[in-house]
């Protein structure tokens, strides 16, 4: 009887024995896994999650640090001119200056606005003088080797204009292709192109600035000129005598800011900065404040040495 009970005691032992072996081995999906060999919240750290962590957005640097410094051709208005206050000082305005303004805020820097002429604009650019240029920029492709482009901001158009008398001349942009005509168009613009293309006969005369193509116009001294349209309009405005009369078509009709060469982190700044501004209604803001003083007592050029209205 004990040597029974005995062996029935040894074949328990036996079966309990290798069902715990039989536990260590078999799927993990089994209630029966030990908790040192499971993942606990308490043993995954924000480390070990497989989402990667999103990369620094690169430091903007400035060719004077702390400063947004901007070249600019004030003789373009609306887009930048100096209007002349109840004081008689000139300040410098325009909606891509306060554009300029609204980006160095966004990037929480000085802005600095050197005025010159406006081929100066694209030479400093090329030699990275200037953090930007911000002088009525079309994007023109043969400018990509100096300067990278932001976002549009703005869509204008191109014109042709004459003085009043003389508008049945022109009317198509074929009937000016006349040797017998003297057109203007300021130095480095698109507009030097918009005329070489539709008026490959006529004497083309490249000024530095807008005024001094408007002032040779009503003198007598041109037979017309290839002017930004919202420009010559606003010339219009201040100079009865000057007729804007013919649209010119040019396929790549906008304004961008000029953002000097291979500063990826400034270009996303100023990017960014711009879609906001649209966004919001902002620069929509900035071009009816800027037709408005432009429509009062202005000056477009550059001042003299003391600051003021060049005599």
């Amino acid at each position: 009887m004990k040597k029974t009970f005995a062996l029935l005691l040894a074949l328990a032992m036996a079966l309990s024995l290798a069902a715990c072996g039989g536990s260590s081995s078999g799927s993990s999906t089994g209630g029966s896994a030990a908790p040192a060999e499971t993942t606990t919240p308490a043993e995954t750290t924000p480390t070990e999650t497989t989402t990667p962590a999103e990369p620094e957005a690169a430091a903007i640097t400035t060719i004077n640090p702390g400063k947004l410094t901007v070249a600019t051709s004030p003789d373009f208005a609306p887009y930048e001119f100096y209007a002349i206050g109840a004081d008689g000082k000139p300040q410098l305005a325009g909606f891509e200056m306060a554009l300029a303004q609204y980006i160095a805020d966004y990037l929480d820097l000085e802005l600095e606005v050197v005025p010159m002429d406006f081929d100066g604009t694209l030479m400093e650019l090329q030699t990275k003088n200037v953090d930007l240029g911000m002088a009525g920029y079309s994007p023109k492709p043969e400018r990509e080797k100096i300067m990278d482009f932001s976002e549009i901001f703005y869509t204008g158009g191109q014109s042709f204009a004459t003085i009043k008398g003389r508008e049945s001349e022109f009317p198509t942009l074929e009937s000016t292709n006349d040797a017998k005509y003297t057109f203007g168009a300021q130095t480095g613009s698109i507009q030097v192109d918009l005329c070489q293309e539709n008026s490959p006969e006529a004497e083309l005369v490249q000024l530095p600035k807008v005024t001094d193509i408007i002032q040779d116009l009503l003198a007598g001294n041109l037979d017309g000129a290839y002017l930004e349209t919202d420009v010559a309009l606003q010339y219009a405005k201040n100079y009865p005598d000057l007729a804007v009369i013919l649209e010119v078509p040019y396929d790549a009709a906008g304004s961008v800011v000029g953002v000097y060469k291979g500063n990826a982190a400034l270009l996303q700044g100023v990017n960014e900065a711009i879609e906001k501004c649209l966004a919001d209604g902002t620069m929509a803001d900035f071009v009816a404040q800027a037709g408005e003083l432009a429509s009062g007592e202005t000056y477009e050029g550059l001042l003299d040495e003391n600051g003021q209205v060049a005599q």
